[in-house]
């Protein structure tokens, strides 16, 4: 299998590759929807962004890839193991990229709770399910105005709690379920209805580049991609590397960006005056605001970050 296609070497489409790295940096966001026609490189973006991403440090042998060093964010296995006076065994493995089909069922994404066996033998046994998988991860739907609703709603529920908590019969299983959501759709082949597409955090409407120069750029990179794949990411590691370094210190620098109550109501005020219904648009603008703070290497929030923030909070 050839090697990803490098997400530097993405020619334009600014609006999305910023979507995408303030997910990476802050997934608590919520999430992405990417809507334009084909051909833009939108699953393209998706899957550069998570070979892209730093390795991560897991509880070995955990099927969710708790986070050693965050008791906090355990699943409920690895904090009975760890209560039992067991010594999780760590490892370090690349960043997981999920690929949701359109055709999942709902215990197919949550996951199931064996109920016969817990009622015959007491033990509580759970199947993971795509959640499960993609915790720490990246989860990609492609065409995810085609997914069942329901569905839909599971997977952005989870994206906003962080947790999934799957219940059968009184019995109860919970495990973290933190992921960087990303879906992709055309819009020409229907549209998510408007309360599903109001809870993806950042939206971006992207369409063909126009200009020639740029559509050269594009052939030329592709035709040199599709001659020789391992030569061509090899060209482009230096700025992958460089990039992947800068998500990993705006990821450790997040927790010191901070906010003031002037900035608190420079959000307010824009979304009251454009009309924004409920408040989760005020939150999302916020944490986007943190998000691309940390990404330059700041930790205090400008009027810049928050117009930026509210760009993609609102297309």
């Amino acid at each position: 299998m050839p090697p990803i296609f490098p997400f530097t070497a993405i020619v334009g489409q600014e609006r999305m590759r910023r979507a995408l790295i303030l997910n990476a940096i802050h997934p608590q966001i919520g999430g992405v929807l990417i809507r334009g026609e084909r051909g833009t490189a939108k699953s393209t973006a998706a899957r550069a962004l998570a070979a892209l991403l730093p390795q991560i440090e897991a509880v070995a042998d955990c099927p969710f890839g708790c986070d050693p060093d965050r008791p906090a964010t355990w699943c409920t296995e690895c904090h009975e193991r760890a209560e039992a006076g067991e010594e999780l065994p760590r490892a370090r493995r690349r960043t997981r990229f999920v690929d949701l089909p359109v055709s999942a069922t709902e215990d197919r994404v949550v996951g199931t709770l064996d109920i016969e066996r817990a009622i015959q033998k007491g033990e509580r046994r759970f199947e993971p399910g795509v959640l499960a998988a993609a915790n720490r991860g990246v989860l990609y739907v492609d065409e995810v105005n085609l997914l069942d609703d329901h569905v839909v709603d599971l997977l952005l529920d989870a994206a906003a709690m962080g947790v999934n908590v799957v219940e059968r019969e009184g019995i109860s299983f919970s495990h973290p379920a933190r992921f960087i959501l990303i879906g992709t759709m055309n819009p020409e082949e229907g549209d998510l209805r408007p309360q599903l597409l109001d809870r993806f955090a950042l939206c971006v409407n992207i369409e063909g580049i126009r200009d020639p120069a740029a559509r050269m750029a594009i052939m030329e990179r592709n035709l040199a991609y599709e001659a020789d794949a391992e030569g061509f990411c090899e060209e482009w590691a230096a700025r992958e590397q460089t990039l992947s370094s800068e998500i990993a210190r705006a990821r450790e620098l997040l927790p010191q960006v901070g906010y003031s109550q002037s900035d608190l109501a420079t959000i307010a005020t824009m979304m009251s005056e454009l009309g924004v219904d409920g408040h989760r648009a005020d939150l999302v603008v916020l944490k986007t605001a943190r998000a691309h703070a940390a990404f330059e290497g700041r930790t205090c929030l400008s009027d810049r970050d928050i117009l930026l923030a509210a760009e993609l909070a609102l297309p």
